[in-house]
């Protein structure tokens, strides 16, 4: 008997993961950068996957014990940067699909000297799930996911029942979960999951939380603006 073939994962991701040239200054902040900032990633079968027993120790890697904030779809990193500037006692977590992002933040925590920066190339999911430890992120962000806002692809979003239950296993008692999007539909999804899920409380009052302070305006927030759509921000701390 031959042995099957290998599964890739048995659910869909929130990605799709297009190739795409990156230009010569990100080729060379990949190659000159990724050793300092990019964590090494032992994968299964995907080439964004991450293998379950491979968690890190985050005081090894940032070489100090700080609260950790981990950002999902940190795109180019405009706001992980501005952040691990701003808030230097504080350390963080890039989690980024697409290279081409991920080189722009090297670029930009280069110019910056950021020490408190790291970035891992893997789907968000599986890096909260088996990259770190249980319990050890003070913050999880998710600014402006994917919408999916074609019904047919709703089962591609990512804050989706079964996500709050690897979020909370990774945050410690009494972090947050932060939200913002500019899609109404989305916004009510994600509010509907996060109240059902276990081991979570809202952290605001009302519908929809206040801006959230520490999130700076991105290109992404910016054209929602334009387009009329109100920005929604959500927060939720796990108890």
């Amino acid at each position: 008997m031959t042995d099957p073939a290998p599964v890739f994962r048995d659910s869909p991701v929130s990605f799709v993961r297009r190739g795409g040239r990156m230009s010569d200054a990100q080729t060379r902040a990949w190659n000159e950068l990724a050793p300092r900032y990019v964590l090494p990633v032992e994968r299964v079968v995907a080439t964004t996957s991450v293998a379950a027993g491979s968690a890190v120790d985050p005081a090894e890697v940032y070489g100090r014990t700080a609260p950790l904030i981990v950002e999902i779809g940190s795109g180019q990193g405009h706001a992980i940067v501005h952040a691990a500037r701003t808030r230097p006692a504080d350390d963080f977590l890039a989690v980024e699909v697409f290279k081409a992002g991920l080189a722009r933040t090297m670029l930009d925590a280069d110019a910056a000297s950021l020490t408190n920066l790291r970035l891992v190339e893997a789907n968000a999911p599986e890096v909260l799930e088996h990259l770190l430890p249980a319990a050890s992120v003070a913050e999880v962000w998710v600014f402006f996911p994917d919408p999916w806002h074609k019904v047919k692809h709703h089962k591609r979003r990512l804050v989706a029942p079964g996500f709050p239950e690897i979020v909370r296993a990774a945050l410690a008692p009494g972090g947050a979960l932060r939200l913002a999007t500019d899609w109404e539909d989305y916004a009510l999804q994600m509010r509907e999951v996060l109240d059902a899920a276990d081991g979570f409380e809202r952290g605001f009052p009302g519908e929809w939380a206040e801006r959230f302070d520490g999130r700076v305006e991105t290109a992404f927030e910016r054209k929602g603006a334009r387009a009329g759509r109100d920005i929604r921000d959500l927060v939720y701390r796990a108890v």
